[in-house]
């Protein structure tokens, strides 16, 4: 019988300086062999310079049937927005 294998997510860095990308799933059974697996499977192109390998259940998400009450008390507090502040002419272009 085999053995059951963990559910890995993948996240790719493009090039330095961007931040990394959700680029897939993979089984594997070790951080190890998900990380060799990741490399051989999204990058097989030299598409990045960096891979992380999470546990796919270790990742805690939002639910979508909660986003009003997640995500609608942000439109209450208008100066985390940029455009509540008045930007000086010498500062340039921002």
């Amino acid at each position: 019988m085999a053995e059951a294998t963990r559910l890995w997510e993948v996240f790719i860095r493009p090039r330095n300086g961007l931040s990394h990308r959700h680029v897939g799933s993979l089984h594997a059974a070790d951080e190890v062999l998900a990380l060799q697996a990741a490399r051989d499977v999204y990058t097989r192109r030299g598409e990045g310079t960096s891979i992380w390998v999470i546990p796919s259940d270790a990742i805690t998400a939002s639910d979508p049937d909660h986003a009003a009450e997640m995500f609608d008390p942000t439109a209450d507090k208008i100066y985390r927005h940029p455009t509540f502040y008045d930007i000086p002419e010498d500062v340039g272009h921002m």
